[in-house]
């Protein structure tokens, strides 16, 4: 670049001057640079070897003009051969940015071309107007020098074709490109001058013109110098976006302008009235041949986009949009015939899992060969879509009633008995269906049909997996009614309708209260109560339950605190906070946690955090990474509900647990039920040889709590004990549970044999 800089700087310097000796030094150190140059590149860049015997002619041709220009040497002999040779640099400059340009034009050659020819005969029409046509006119030059000044500017036309063609291109301009342009637009201006000048448009010393052969060969070598040069002839990578505007411009102008020309000056005789004619008609067709191409192309481009848009590109089945107008299709006259359209909704199940164990590619392939499996097991009219992920949509638009439609559904189940063979090997999977079939007072329309088949694939997810569940209106409410909890509970926290009541937890061997656990209630500013059954699962879902979480954990350490303080109860009691996997996998957790310990000034030792079995099962590694870091702060963890969900013996010996809880379920019938009796005396056996502490929960009768006592159960809470209770109502119940004799006599003498 600095090289070219530098060529503009001495051709104006050369054109100041305006001196002939100044402007043979200028011009033989400009050809002495270019020859420096290529040997550099040739070493360093290496650039490819098909350009250089082309370069090494046009070189050769332009210096040997010169040296044979009458300018410099007074014989017309002489001209014509240095005519000779300025028309051989024009021809090979043509050949040499044809090449160029065809290795660079890109996936849309066609209108690169053609935009180029308008330009090329805008070119023309211009040179023969303002140039050709005086110098053939004049006699002050031989016959055979006005023939090859006149070729040699037809020639001119042709570079500018092949120069605009190279522009127009969809590759990347590199600097190499720029500076070989830069050098040949200066030839061309070179080239102009000259022919100004002969033709007697200008009035001005030919070292003017020469200054852009000057600055025209430090342009060369500049390109040379260029590590670029090496892809000048490559495939380079295609241009994100195409400078239209300057494009529009260009060719716009090479349009205009010989019309503005033709407008204001008369032809001089018959032939300048036909090249002109001849040159306008062509120049017409050329533009007409671009229009009708590039209406061609947009539309094939707008074809192309609404098949994008309306195709999935993974399976070629119909994207969501093209599902829709589908069944809105099929729904018309569909009652008027007795059709009922359906919609089945399937969605691979645990598809996620495949993704994160084998890798998106296997996903990808997964997705491809489901594709294929349902347009194999479905009728030639069903219509088969992937509207997202791994969710497909079947549309049969001749069923007539819902069992039609269920038969469908089981042939699409049958069909995933057998493996799917992917690169990775045999995958099995199965598949969750929602049927809807067309009712007008409930689906009337394409968007209701789908929705109520998304609404009961899910209900076909929550009964297990791998079924089927047909659409009903009662479906419909519980989802309208979700999605009001779910809508309610981002406010419910700033709107204090969330509280806490505690239950306490009680040493069944003195009847002392040593602890509470925090529950979580929900009442509405309508007054009505929503079930934690409810929302907490809503809460996990979307993610509140994170901040809800937070608040439970500092309000339920706060209430400790204060009965602390107000010596409602002994000062090491505990308290029990439930927590969720999504809770756990939180990377603030911790520090959450130790905020909490903090602000309330409660003892990490004093704080038990419950968490189900289930949290160990889902993403173990980053489980007991949060688990161990709650440990080594000092906070104890128990597992709630033991013995629901995937009790193992490695799980507790693998994750930090102190605790166990002993669901209620097992509890409810150990008074009574041998097996279940024995089951705790199995659990309480454990707990006590890895030395964990022992909870039972749900205790709700005398004979369970003795029960309990006897198995040397450590720990108990209940309905027995105490319903769950508000935090100002603490005092009265630990003060009520503290009374000796009522205990007493509730867990009766304990059995010691």
């Amino acid at each position: 670049m600095t090289c070219g800089a530098l060529g503009i700087v001495v051709g104006v310097a050369n054109s100041l001057t305006n001196n002939d000796a100044v402007a043979s030094v200028a011009y033989f150190a400009a050809t002495a640079l270019l020859a420096l140059a290529l040997v550099v590149s040739a070493i360093s860049n290496k650039p490819d070897n098909r350009i250089w015997p082309m370069l090494l002619l046009i070189a050769g041709s332009s210096i040997a003009g010169q040296i044979f220009d009458a300018r410099f040497a007074d014989q017309s002999s002489q001209q014509a051969i240095a005519e000779a040779f300025f028309l051989l640099l024009q021809i090979l400059l043509a050949i040499g940015l044809t090449y160029i340009s065809a290795r660079r034009l890109g996936n849309d050659p066609l209108s690169g071309v053609v935009d180029g020819v308008i330009v090329g005969l805008g070119a023309w029409f211009l040179i023969w107007v303002g140039l050709l046509k005086p110098i053939i006119d004049t006699t002050n030059q031989t016959i055979l020098v006005n023939a090859l000044q006149g070729a040699t500017l037809a020639a001119s036309a042709v570079v500018f074709f092949t120069l605009a063609t190279l522009f127009f291109g969809d590759s990347l301009r590199t600097p190499a490109v720029w500076l070989v342009a830069g050098a040949i637009t200066f030839t061309l201006t070179g080239d102009v001058l000259f022919a100004a000048i002969d033709a007697g448009r200008i009035d001005i010393s030919s070292n003017h013109a020469l200054s852009a052969y000057v600055a025209s060969l430090f342009f060369a070598a500049a390109a040379f110098l260029h590590p670029s040069i090496r892809s000048l002839t490559s495939k380079s990578i295609e241009r994100q976006q195409r400078p239209l505007l300057g494009r529009l411009i260009v060719t716009t102008s090479a349009l205009t302008l010989p019309v503005v020309v033709l407008a204001v000056s008369d032809p001089i005789d018959a032939s300048d009235r036909t090249v002109r004619a001849v040159s306008i008609a062509v120049l017409t067709i050329a533009v007409t041949a671009r229009v009708v191409q590039a209406v061609v192309s947009n539309a094939r481009i707008q074809r192309q986009l609404i098949a994008s848009a309306q195709t999935d590109a993974l399976t070629g089945l119909p994207s969501r949009s093209l599902m829709l107008t589908h069944v809105n299709n099929s729904l018309l006259g569909a009652y008027d015939e007795g059709r009922q359209p359906s919609v089945l909704f399937i969605d691979v199940d645990r598809f996620k899992n495949i993704n994160d164990s084998l890798g998106h590619q296997a996903g990808d392939d997964v997705l491809v060969a489901v594709a294929q499996r349902l347009r194999n097991a479905l009728p030639s009219h069903c219509v088969v879509g992937r509207i997202s992920g791994d969710e497909f949509v079947v549309l049969d638009g001749e069923t007539r009633s819902p069992s039609e439609a269920m038969l469908i559904a089981d042939a699409i189940l049958d069909s995933f008995h057998e493996p799917l063979s992917l690169r990775q090997g045999d995958v099995f999977v199965s598949a969750s269906i929602g049927v809807a079939t067309y009712q007008p007072t409930v689906s009337g329309n394409a968007d209701d049909l789908l929705r109520h088949a998304d609404t009961a694939m899910y209900r076909a997810k929550d009964a297990g997996r791998n079924c089927v569940a047909v659409f009903d209106e009662s479906m419909l409410e519980r989802v309208t009614q979700r999605l009001a909890v779910e809508t309610a509970l981002y406010r419910a926290l700033e709107r204090r309708e969330l509280r806490l009541v505690h239950q306490p937890i009680v040493d069944i061997e003195d009847g002392e209260v040593v602890g509470f656990e925090a529950l979580m209630r929900w009442q509405r500013d309508d007054g009505s109560m929503i079930s934690p059954a409810e929302f907490i699962p809503i809460a996990e879902e979307t993610g509140t339950i994170v901040p809800i979480g937070a608040w439970a954990l500092l309000e339920a350490l706060t209430h400790l605190r204060t009965w602390i303080t107000e010596g409602i109860c002994r000062s090491d009691a505990t308290m029990s906070v439930n927590v969720s996997p999504r809770q756990l996998h939180d990377p603030q957790f911790v520090s959450v946690v130790a905020e909490a310990l903090r602000r309330s000034r409660v003892a990490p030792d004093q704080l038990w955090l419950e968490v189900t079995e289930s949290v160990m099962i889902a993403e173990p590694e980053q489980a007991l990474n949060a688990l161990n870091r709650l440990c080594d702060i000092g906070v104890r963890v128990a597992i709630d509900d033991f013995g629901t969900g995937y009790s193992s013996l490695s799980l507790l010996q693998k994750f930090p647990i102190q605790r166990l809880k002993i669901d209620r379920s097992f509890v409810n019938g150990v008074a009574d039920d041998l097996s279940a009796r024995s089951l705790v005396r199995t659990i309480i056996a454990m707990g006590d040889s890895l030395g964990l502490d022992m909870v039972a929960e749900g205790v709700e009768s005398v004979r369970q709590l003795q029960t309990l006592a006897e198995l040397r159960c450590a720990k108990a809470q209940g309905y027995l004990i105490s319903h769950p209770v508000p935090p100002d109502s603490m005092g009265s119940t630990v003060a009520a549970l503290d009374q000796f004799g009522s205990w007493s006599r509730l867990r009766g003498p304990r059995n010691n044999s």
